[in-house]
């Protein structure tokens, strides 16, 4: 039975891997610096720590084989853009991945997976909404529009160099705003999906809803479980990356809060305030992962987004009868 470690395991997207590693027949253990608060985790050890500290790093990676690196500092835009966590993130991030990395090639990891982000890509290929490139080539010459893009372009860096090096497997993917139920949903952290439907389910009937900016900003976004495939098919594929992981159906934020409030069944009007945004466009390239890996994410974002908003839906009376 192969041995996996899985960090940020306490998180929403490694919580998914977690439970799907399992299903697949592997050993894994998880590492976070808290359990997941939606469900008990199936893993087969548990460590809760932090992965900063080297102690923990060092007895996260004993005895595995292959590490998933999802652990990180990050939010959606209301932590990302704002500037004030900007020292935090980067610290954090970049001390996870060092120790990760270091203590890893000392106990033999033989593969790593590093959960990069399209976070990385230049901000001057991303002001046309309508428009935006993010082709895996197009990364350099570099210019995130956050200091947690740049994080993660030096992590990319740093992973390829310990490949280089050391000798060890290297597999990076670049996610696309992954969503799905059982992510964070409230309190300053969620991204555009998760908060979207949260609103429109507090929101009354005949009542409205705010969505930061004009609401003309694209993106894209990724059901979990599209996610966790595409994950599993680099890890076991021969390609290094980095490669999108994303679905390619760019819509805009508008858009997505009409089709969130399409699927409550009440009428919501909305109502644009101002607030931090990210890039103006963005869009998953997915020419890369279709030549590398013959599949390309597929599901419409429809599907993803009313299982989505059912469960934030039967997550509000319980966040409001506890005061949340």
């Amino acid at each position: 039975m192969t041995r996996v470690l899985v960090n940020g395991a306490g998180g929403f997207i490694a919580g998914h891997l977690v439970k799907r590693l399992k299903r697949e027949g592997f050993w894994v253990r998880g590492v976070d610096l808290k359990r997941n608060e939606f469900s008990a985790s199936p893993a087969d050890e548990l460590i809760l720590g932090d992965l900063s500290d080297p102690r923990v790093a060092a007895e996260a990676v004993r005895g595995v084989e292959i590490v998933y690196q999802l652990a990180a500092d990050m939010g959606g835009a209301g932590y990302i853009f704002t500037g004030e966590h900007d020292a935090a993130v980067m610290h954090n991030s970049c001390t996870i991945n060092l120790n990760c990395l270091e203590y890893g090639r000392r106990a033999g990891v033989r593969k790593f997976f590093y959960s990069s982000s399209a976070c990385m890509y230049p901000e001057y290929n991303q002001l046309d909404p309508d428009n935006p490139k993010c082709a895996e080539d197009s990364a350099y010459p570099a210019a995130p529009d956050s200091e947690y893009g740049w994080e993660k372009l030096f992590s990319e860096r740093l992973y390829l160099a310990y490949m280089r090096n050391h000798g060890v497997q290297v597999r990076i993917a670049r996610f696309h705003n992954i969503f799905g139920p059982e992510g964070t949903w409230c309190g300053g952290r969620e991204k555009a999906p998760a908060a979207i439907c949260r609103k429109v389910a507090e929101a009354p009937d005949g009542g409205s809803i705010e969505i930061w900016g004009d609401g003309k900003q694209t993106r894209s976004f990724l059901y979990i479980d599209e996610c966790l495939e595409g994950v599993r098919r680099l890890v076991e594929s021969d390609f290094t990356g980095p490669v999108n992981i994303g679905s390619d159906e760019m819509v805009t934020i508008n858009r997505l809060a009409e089709m969130a409030i399409a699927i409550s069944g009440k009428r919501l009007s909305v109502r644009h305030i101002d607030g931090p945004l990210g890039v103006r466009g963005r869009n998953s390239d997915n020419r890369l992962i279709r030549e590398k890996l013959g599949w390309a994410p597929s599901a419409p974002l429809q599907s993803g987004l009313e299982k989505t908003y059912a469960w934030i839906e039967a997550q509000v009376p319980a966040a409001v009868a506890v005061g949340a």
